[in-house]
């Protein structure tokens, strides 16, 4: 099936894989947002042809609206741009593929306007999990994971008749660049280290997040929501290889795994496709070449991160979304070479003990504790 799509964060690594499986599938591309990406944007905008280009950033937008004067591209801007571009009568599946919190406003949009969403975003579940399943729900919206693990998880679910035959889902680790490290040797290392991640490549915020291990306990976390699973039936593993992209035990003790290269284009490509695959630029798996495959448990002590993760995931509530904006202020605190790689788990600690709890948040109680999150890293960074 061909589908037309609206790539909310196209300059980013799964927006531009996205954008490549569409032109090798046939789908068509309604929309594009960007933040600041104007270089990016118009090239994509020309060789794409979309209805709808969005510039988050004001200043960017008016330089690619002078850029695209010679095409029919509408140029949009600002929050209002991306909902619009979210919700467009035109597409009829979003790809979410904007990083962090920022995604979920016009996530709710896609769902309010029945699209089938392609949800790359996690940080969306992790804050409003509950809110946004139980509208998608309501709304008829299709919500199909692009994540790998996800991405693996759901496709192993096919192989069941109801979600009462799944014992528990185990969700696979690389253990990013310091698996095997111990604390002293993490409060030494730097910005460059954390960055080279041995077997993805993806953006500077998710792969610090894959160092610290922060990334699968917001994995963890997302799967309870998107899978209406318990935590106590979901599992972390430690997968070196990054062949085995998650794995689904059965009521009798079957398990399925899903394989694949470490290439994105495969679950972004089922995030369209489905329930039908079809040919694409993912590159195959050669089960001749891999390495022995092996399984071993994450270690919480050294990596504070994930321990405070699984904590959320037991205590729910504004916890979650408490995790998270400490977790993205923290992470870009570090980026800009203000904090060591051990304070990101300090400050999300600090976060989680001075922003106060609620067991029951609407959207706006979610929203000020993602701001209050912030606020009190950036205040303990002083």
């Amino acid at each position: 099936m061909k589908r037309t799509l609206s790539i909310l964060g196209s300059s980013g690594s799964i927006g531009r894989q996205t954008l490549k499986v569409a032109e090798v599938c046939g789908h068509k591309v309604a929309a594009i947002t960007v933040n600041r990406s104007v270089e990016l944007a118009e090239a994509q905008s020309r060789r794409f042809q979309p209805k709808l280009a969005v510039a988050v950033d004001e200043a960017a937008a008016a330089d690619l609206r002078t850029r695209l004067a010679d095409t029919e591209v509408k140029v949009l801007s600002g929050q209002e741009g991306l909902l619009e571009a979210a919700a467009m009568p035109e597409a009829d599946t979003v790809v979410t593929a904007i990083v962090g919190v920022a995604g979920l406003r016009p996530t709710l949009a896609a769902i309010d306007a029945g699209k089938r969403i392609a949800l790359a975003n996690k940080e969306t579940l992790v804050c409003a999990g509950e809110l946004v399943m139980a509208r998608a729900e309501e709304k008829g919206a299709e919500i199909v994971p692009v994540d790998s693990e996800h991405s693996a998880i759901f496709q192993c679910l096919q192989g069941c008749k109801n979600r009462g035959e799944v014992r528990r889902l185990i969700i696979t680790a690389s253990g990013g660049p310091f698996y095997g490290k111990n604390c002293k040797e993490l409060s030494l290392v730097t910005k460059e280290q954390a960055l080279k991640h041995p077997n993805w490549s993806m953006g500077a915020k998710i792969t610090i997040d894959s160092a610290t291990l922060m990334n699968k306990g917001l994995e963890f976390i997302e799967a309870m929501r998107l899978y209406d699973m318990p935590p106590e039936r979901i599992q972390i593993v430690v997968h070196r290889e990054s062949i085995v992209h998650s794995l689904v035990e059965f009521e009798d003790g079957a398990i399925l795994a899903q394989l694949g290269s470490a290439d994105m284009c495969l679950p972004i490509q089922y995030a369209l496709t489905w329930p039908e695959r079809v040919s694409g630029p993912a590159k195959p798996l050669d089960l001749l070449s891999c390495p022995p495959l092996t399984f071993q448990k994450p270690d919480l002590d050294t990596f504070r991160c994930l321990s405070l993760a699984l904590e959320c995931a037991e205590k729910g509530g504004t916890s979650t979304a408490v995790l998270n904006g400490a977790n993205e202020a923290a992470v870009g605190l570090f980026l800009a070479d203000k904090i060591g790689f051990l304070d990101i788990a300090r400050l999300v600690e600090t976060a989680l003990d001075r922003v106060p709890f609620q067991s029951n948040p609407g959207l706006n109680n979610i929203f000020e504790a993602d701001r209050a999150a912030r606020e009190a890293v950036y205040q303990s960074a002083r």
